[in-house]
């Protein structure tokens, strides 16, 4: 068995890829249009092309199961990047083979360093006429350098692909129209350090429902096994109190989907129902031997809202759920399954502050609560400070722009004006393209995207 998480940069191909491994490996059936995004199946990931919440799939390939996840490359759902790692033992980094790792890049391949993760690297689209695989290979060196990776970490293997067209290789030259060399590398990434005969431990990763069964959770199992039906025990983490619980359903993942099973044992990802009370990062345990482990940790919200209710004259007209005990109820909801998300009241009874990554993470929420029939007053959006070692901080954000030459100069007085400091400016390519990297301060980015558009 392997698990598996495929992380990269926005657009980079994560979810194309898993859609191309999933049909090579004849997990599903039928052919996939090269726009067809098999993993992002939520309405607002379709439309904005990107991942937003984590997904789990499972293949087999030379009789070997392999779970894989894919997960966000925005940095406003790094919540959900932090809380999957801790169920894989190796992370496919997917880089474009034009453009090199990019901002996310960074953010994601840190966390997986810090755990210790052995890194695949996987350079997509080497199909594109612009690829130069050496410069983006040199690259991913330099980052993992920089990010103090150890000398076992920076011996990455490569395999180069392009996840639309179904091709792959261990050379930018010996492209091959499978997914075969892709799959042996993964086999080289370690199995699960499964202790079979130990106390049962399983955090539990991620929520979700179902309508007939209702409450999931998914988790991998630690240590020891699990059981359908079997007494066990839930706890929020060491010297938390242990809770009674009983599983009544037991699922694996198999290809998009799962498969009932009556047990399942350590390294194993899972899905279980029958247990209402349990938030994300709680421990499933044997309830004569409880080990809980430690919660766990997702770094601090960078910007918040306020949400409250639409109080103009013309409220009631767009949606049917207006009072602040729907807005409350629904957001309390959001942060069963939101770790990256916060929630305060304010001294207005009809509105919430709410806390979240960024502007991207907290306008999906506004976006799908206006889809389920909220109204909403939404204040502006305000940036969060923090004290570190006595000095008071911002959060910064690095910023790529990739434009003609001859808009440049306008980027430039634009972003500087924001207070931007540019840290590269690349070479003009053959098309007349120039790409620029800046960190501005993220209170600063407000209309910055739509100014460049």
């Amino acid at each position: 068995m392997r698990n598996i998480a495929i992380v990269a940069h926005v657009d980079h191909g994560k979810t194309s890829l898993v859609d191309a491994m999933l049909q090579s490996a004849q997990a599903i059936s039928g052919s996939i249009g090269k726009d067809d995004r098999l993993m992002d199946s939520n309405d607002q990931e379709k439309e904005r092309g990107i991942t937003i919440l984590a997904k789990n799939a499972a293949l087999n390939y030379e009789g070997i199961k392999i779970n894989i996840v894919d997960t966000p490359g925005h940095a406003d759902f790094g919540g959900e990047v932090e809380r999957v790692l801790n169920m894989v033992d190796g992370v496919l980094l997917l880089v474009d083979a034009a453009e090199g790792p990019k901002p996310q890049t960074r953010f994601v391949l840190k966390k997986a360093l810090g755990m210790g993760h052995k890194i695949l690297v996987v350079v997509n689209k080497i199909d594109k006429p612009a690829a130069r695989p050496d410069y983006v290979i040199d690259k991913t060196f330099d980052l993992f350098v920089e990010l103090g990776a150890s000398d076992e970490q920076t011996d990455f293997p490569i395999v180069y692909t392009s996840a639309i067209n179904r091709q792959s290789g261990d050379e930018p030259d010996t492209i091959v129209d499978t997914m075969e060399p892709l799959f042996k590398q993964i086999l080289q990434l370690p199995a699960p350090a499964a202790d079979f005969d130990g106390s049962l431990q399983l955090q539990i990763s991620n929520i979700g429902s179902d309508p007939f069964i209702g409450r999931l959770g998914i988790g991998r199992i630690r240590s020891g096994r699990l059981s359908k039906g079997a007494a066990i025990g839930l706890s929020a983490g060491p010297g938390e109190p242990v809770k009674s619980a009983k599983v009544s359903e037991l699922f694996v993942f198999d290809a998009m989907g799962r498969k009932p099973v009556d047990e399942a044992s350590a390294g194993d990802i899972v899905v279980f129902s029958g247990i209402d009370d349990f938030n994300i990062g709680d421990t499933l345990v044997d309830p004569s031997d409880p080990r809980p482990l430690e919660p766990i940790a997702v770094e601090e919200p960078t910007m918040s809202i306020s949400i409250g209710v639409n109080k103009s004259p013309f409220a009631g007209r767009a949606g049917k759920l207006l009072t602040s005990r729907n807005i409350r109820d629904r957001l309390e909801k959001e942060l069963e399954t939101n770790v990256a998300l916060q929630m305060k009241d304010t001294s207005d009874a009809d509105s919430f502050q709410v806390y979240g990554r960024g502007l991207l993470h907290l306008t999906v929420l506004i976006e799908t609560m206006r889809r389920e029939g909220f109204e909403l007053m939404i204040g502006c959006p305000q940036v969060l400070e923090q004290e570190i070692d006595g000095v008071r901080c911002e959060p910064f954000e690095l910023v790529d722009v990739e434009l003609p030459e001859e808009y440049s100069g306008s980027v430039i007085d634009m972003l500087g004006q924001r207070k931007g400091t540019m840290l590269e400016m690349g070479s003009v390519s053959a098309e007349g393209i120039i790409s620029l990297q800046y960190e501005v301060p993220s209170r600063a980015m407000a209309g910055v995207k739509t100014r460049l558009m």
